[in-house]
């Protein structure tokens, strides 16, 4: 190679810049996303003291791919699971927060005269706040075990998601370019039509594979199939109209749900963290001091809105949520920044070509400033909300108390009603999609080739019955899924009243499965109405009695659950998480506890029947973990050994109880460790040695001395391992281990 290829020079300068600047912001304590920033723009043309990258075309290539990781690593750590558990506060705040700002975004935008598309953009890049930067500050300001930072942290992840979604959405519109509501109605039902089907398959399928798999698997060949995927949804994505990221994180969220997610996620880190660093950099190559300087003003007016804005929508948001003035107040001054995902819009507006070349180098000053910001922000919520709990109006704060009282969720007849509703629209929705996915296969892939090679009405004959009997599991779900849940027998035993509701939602998912087969047969058959409604009330019932369709139906939905929630299992099974039962117990005012049994504990080896820790301490043992085994509702006779992990069942004052006799029970470390010193003597078999023609056995060493004879050097020099049977001779010399003072005590026999 007699050139070096400028992307290698390239490469090198930015990881050096990298390097030195990650280096120095470590030691200053600052995030290191603005030392990757500070050294893009250290190496980009608009710093002349030092050399400069020569292919900005290939580096933003790299940058693209830097994305992709970043959100492959993201969808890793994300569970669409935890979307339910953060609840109804979180979700309100977030999309209070994200409206809003894209609402002040596009105003402030507008104001300056800047193209709707600049304003549009720049309202998406101030919605979102750093889930990185504020977890850091949580840590280091010792605030991540509040309240406050654990809601905090879950609107964080809300906006995590509806960043990749507003990605999309601003794609569509970058592509249209317009701002037509129907078409971006359309553009957001057809995402959550393949980001729903994408993960159910992908959560049906994947698991399934690596599963499979897993003997053949070691971290190369993880770390390949991994990335193979993440880049095959890519791919998947672009053909359907969608980013690359978005397919990226998808694939992640999907990869989340396996067992293999933890893994994955330590093999895929090195490589994210490197791809992000080039990320980060070019961001910083597009900042130029002069247009920065050109725009000081837009800077200051956006950084203002920033802060002000996310505080008082923040604040706003939790507020309405039901959450006390305090907490919303704390919640709302910890969002006041943006960070990453800005960063990735604004690349997003900047390769579709839609954004000023000002508007970049702009929202990265804005970031660095709002970023440097956060934590005095943060403790300024204090004395901000003991302002305002002095000054206002005795009415509005006994209507804030009394709306946060109100917002507590209670018990109810209607709960019934809402759950057996809400599985009803969720078994509709997701059934309803694959049977979509289903026919749209059909009609695309399996048509054509059906008409190819089989002549006649015989190809769309062969065509309906392969949709259909694809669609069969699918359709009986939607039929016959809920029919027989406790919600409904409970809805149909409480009042008369509740009949005639539940026997017509019973109906409209009969008719629904059969509208499905009714369009699949009218778009192939040019037949009656009436022949084709026979068709379709004979395929209901078919679907209804048929022990096939049952059987197929229930493996699908068993393997799909079992998927879902096998790391949640796992991490039950090896004591990482509580199981479900343990929050019902807080009602009975009984709790689930982990102990470790210490090493030192003197009853080790004993049966529970000995123990008795229900009679001595009011505690049951539920369960017990030793090391991939677990022992559930273990018998009398089982025995409890040192390292073993332990779930209790007992009140507060049980389990303080056993928690501190367990305790009591560590022994702390001698002062003089001389005593039990271990030492290896040569003990001689002389003419007056009791030891001389007795062989090891008839000796009793160990017995009588507490010593062990590793060896037995005969006088030619050789040392031999000593046989129990031979008896010693004179000139040997026996190899005496034990403690000193044992072995001082046998030297002097």
């Amino acid at each position: 190679m007699d050139t070096l290829a400028p992307l290698i020079a390239d490469l090198a300068l930015i990881l050096i810049c990298a390097g030195i600047m990650t280096l120095i912001f470590k030691k200053l304590k600052q995030p290191l996303v603005l030392g990757y920033i500070v050294a893009g723009f250290i190496a980009s043309p608009h710093f002349t003291l030092t050399p400069s990258v020569m292919d900005a075309a290939s580096i933003h290539v790299w940058s693209d791919i830097g994305v992709i990781f970043l959100l492959f690593a993201l969808g890793l750590e994300f569970s669409f699971k935890k979307i339910v558990k953060v609840g109804g506060p979180a979700i309100i705040a977030a999309l209070t927060i994200i409206f809003g700002m894209i609402f002040l975004g596009f105003t402030v935008g507008s104001a300056f005269g800047w193209s709707k598309m600049d304003a549009l953009f720049l309202g998406g890049m101030i919605s979102m706040s750093s889930t990185t930067i504020i977890y850091k500050a949580f840590e280091d300001m010792g605030l991540a075990k509040k309240k406050f930072a654990g809601l905090v942290m879950s609107i964080l992840i809300l906006e995590d998601v509806l960043a990749v979604v507003l990605m999309v959405v601003l794609s569509t519109v970058a592509v249209s370019s317009n701002f037509e509501g129907g078409e971006l109605v359309g553009s957001i039902l057809k995402l959550a039509f393949f980001l729903i089907l994408w993960l159910l398959v992908g959560i049906y399928l994947i698991p399934l594979i690596l599963r499979k798999t897993r003997s053949l698997m070691n971290d190369e060949t993880l770390l390949v199939v991994s990335l193979g995927l993440c880049f095959l949804m890519v791919v998947i994505a672009a053909k359907t109209g969608f980013s690359a990221a978005f397919g990226a994180f998808i694939m992640g969220s999907i990869l989340a749900e396996t067992l293999e997610a933890e893994h994955i996620e330590r093999l895929v880190k090195p490589v994210k963290d490197l791809f992000g660093a080039i990320f980060f950099v070019s961001v910083g190559m597009m900042v130029d001091p002069a247009m920065i300087a050109q725009y000081w003003l837009p800077i200051a007016v956006i950084t203002l809105t920033v802060i002000v804005g996310q505080a008082t929508f923040a604040t706003a948001g939790v507020l309405l949520s039901g959450q006390p003035l305090k907490t919303a107040v704390q919640c709302g001054f910890s969002l006041t920044q943006i960070g990453e995902f800005a960063f990735i819009i604004a690349s997003l507006g900047v390769a579709l070509g839609v954004t000023s070349d000002f508007l970049y180098p702009i929202v990265v000053a804005v970031s660095v400033i709002t970023i440097f910001l956060t934590p005095y922000m943060i403790r300024l919520a204090g004395p901000v909300y003991e302002f305002q709990n002095k000054h206002l109006p005795e009415r509005v704060r006994t209507v804030l108390d009394n709306y946060a009282a109100s917002a507590e969720p209670r018990a109810g007849k209607d709960n019934l009603w809402k759950q057996y509703l809400a599985a009803i629209f969720r078994n509709i929705l997701l059934y309803g999609i694959l049977c979509i996915a289903v026919s749209i296969i059909g009609f695309t892939v399996i048509l054509p080739m059906a008409e190819e090679w089989i002549p006649g009405i015989w190809s769309h004959v062969a065509t309906a019955a392969i949709i259909i009997t694809a669609m069969a599991p699918f359709l009986r779900g939607i039929m016959v899924k809920m029919n027989k849940s406790s919600e409904f027998a409970a809805l149909w035993d409480e009042n008369r009243a509740n009949r005639a509701p539940l026997v017509a939602s019973v109906v409209l998912r009969f008719a629904i499965a059969a509208g499905f087969i009714f369009y699949v047969l009218a778009r192939l058959f040019h037949i009656s109405v009436l022949l084709i409604t026979c068709i379709v009330a004979v395929l209901i019932v078919f679907l209804l009695f048929s022990r096939w369709t049952r059987h197929y139906a229930h493996h699908i939905e068993e393997t799909f659950m079992t998927n879902l929630n096998s790391r949640e299992k796992r991490a039950e099974f090896l004591g990482e998480k509580k199981p479900e039962y343990a929050s019902s117990l807080l009602d009975k005012d009984l709790h689930l506890a982990d102990f470790d049994i210490p090493a030192e504990v003197e009853w080790a080896g004993a049966e529970l029947c000995e123990l008795s820790f229900g009679q001595h301490y009011g505690v049951h043992v539920v369960s017990i973990l030793r090391g991939n085994k677990r022992i559930n509702i273990p018998k009398a006779t089982d025995r409890i050994f040192p390292h073993d992990h332990i779930q209790v069942i007992g009140t507060d004052k049980g389990l303080e109880a056993f928690g501190n006799a367990l305790r009591a029970t560590e022994s702390s470390l001698p002062e003089d460790f001389s005593a039990d010193e271990m030492v290896l003597r040569r003990l001689p078999v002389g003419a007056a040695s009791p030891f001389l023609g007795k062989s090891l056995m008839e000796c009793r060493i160990r017995e009588q001395y507490h010593c062990l004879v590793a060896g037995v050097e005969k006088a030619d020099g050789d040392l031999h391992v000593p046989n129990p049977a031979i008896p010693f001779e004179q000139g040997d010399k026996l190899w005496v281990v034990g403690e000193k003072k044992d072995v001082e005590a046998i030297m002097t026999v």
